[in-house]
């Protein structure tokens, strides 16, 4: 291709999502923390370990400004937090987010979830996405679902053991979540994933 000639036009990226199977709505996954820590809500003045935490998961950048927005989103005691008891540092994080942009005017969505790389392997975002999603229960929210990436296989081995299964939205998706399944070692069971959209998620355009 010479320098003259027009670039070829690149696909949109397109987020992974995942839903919480209306079969699962009345067992809530149980939270499990090692001793060593607790889990709580958020308090005042956890903002500027939040944007530690974030940073080090790489997404750098968290300020006032960028959690302005997730704040007024946040479901009533909602966003939860992993702290370790001797340091009192918060080590992992995750958000349970009220969602009107699917055809639900009440969905609920397990979102930023987070961690310190220095308290890896704890079970520490299992924990956190564990409390958001029994949270989502208990207040009554029937559709509740995450958006992920297809490289943050840590973060989808914790949503698949919890019970989330893939929203096969678009025709490209079976494709990489057979890949994605391949890489974690996890059964691909497309057809079992597509039943669990029940009743159907449409995405709706923003």
């Amino acid at each position: 291709m010479s320098e003259h000639e027009p670039e070829p036009e690149q696909e949109p990226y397109v987020q992974l999502q995942m839903v919480w199977p209306a079969s699962l709505l009345h067992t809530p996954p149980v939270v499990h923390l090692p001793s060593d820590y607790l889990l709580r809500t958020y308090r005042p003045g956890d903002e500027p370990r939040f944007y530690e935490v974030m940073a080090l998961a790489g997404w750098a950048g968290w300020d006032d400004e960028k959690l302005r927005p997730w704040l007024m989103r946040i479901a009533p005691e909602g966003w939860f937090m992993a702290v370790h008891r001797e340091s009192g540092d918060i080590v992992a994080t995750a958000m349970a987010l009220h969602d009107p942009t699917w055809s639900q005017p009440f969905c609920g969505e397990l979102g930023w979830l987070a961690g310190d790389p220095a308290h890896a392997g704890r079970g520490l975002g299992r924990a956190v996405s564990a409390a958001v999603t029994a949270r989502f229960i208990e207040i009554g929210y029937s559709h509740i679902h995450l958006y992920t990436e297809h490289w943050r296989l840590a973060a989808l081995k914790i949503y698949l053991q919890l019970g989330y299964a893939p929203f096969l939205y678009t025709p490209e998706m079976p494709e990489r979540w057979r890949v994605i399944c391949e890489q974690l070692s996890w059964p691909f069971t497309p057809e079992a994933w597509r039943a669990h959209a029940n009743p159907p998620y449409i995405q709706v355009a923003t």
